[in-house]
């Protein structure tokens, strides 16, 4: 029995119906929230661990959400901040900057054992990488998710002009980056 979004928001309410409610929430948004994050991370396992450290909040915080939003933009806000999180502590550890964090990503891309694209997808994830960190989650989430300006704004906190400012601009760096790559 598939339960609406709706649905699963309500009985994650109830006490003695959450647990098999937010088995269900891993269910239905895993794939998407794994993608989500990996399109960020590039690395398999690295995007496994923000994931569960996504939902592990999400369940920590069943009690803080008041519904609303919707559940999927909650999830994705979560995972979105975890994974910008993620990137920055890899560079404080690191004691890196950005662009040598960016080098370290394409590199793990590079010798993922789970990356099967061909050398198109190879340049467009470089190209990618060229953007700064909020343009490359913007690009991400409009390009390869399809996702609505409106539920982008929901789960990023920005307006709809600033986000398709910052997806315009992204494009444009992508096309800069991919004429001088020829």
């Amino acid at each position: 029995m598939k339960l609406s979004e709706e649905e699963l928001q309500e009985q994650l309410t109830k006490l003695n119906k959450r647990k098999n409610a937010f088995s269900e929430v891993v269910r239905v948004f895993q794939e998407r929230l794994y993608w989500h994050i990996r399109k960020m991370l590039l690395s398999h396992e690295d995007s496994n661990d923000v994931l569960q450290n996504t939902f592990l909040k999400a369940w920590n915080g069943l009690d803080n959400f008041r519904g609303d939003s919707q559940l999927s933009t909650w999830l994705y806000r979560i995972a979105t901040n975890e994974t910008l999180t993620f990137l920055a502590n890899k560079r404080l550890r690191n004691l890196q900057s950005i662009d040598d964090v960016e080098d370290m990503l394409l590199q793990t891309l590079k010798s993922d054992n789970y990356f099967n694209g061909d050398e198109a997808h190879m340049k467009l994830q470089k190209a990618i990488l060229t953007l700064p960190e909020k343009q490359r989650l913007v690009f991400n989430m409009k390009y390869f998710d399809e996702m609505k300006y409106e539920d982008m704004e929901a789960i990023l906190g920005t307006t709809t002009g600033a986000l398709k400012a910052s997806y315009h601009h992204a494009v444009k760096k992508i096309e800069k980056y991919l004429e001088e790559a020829e």
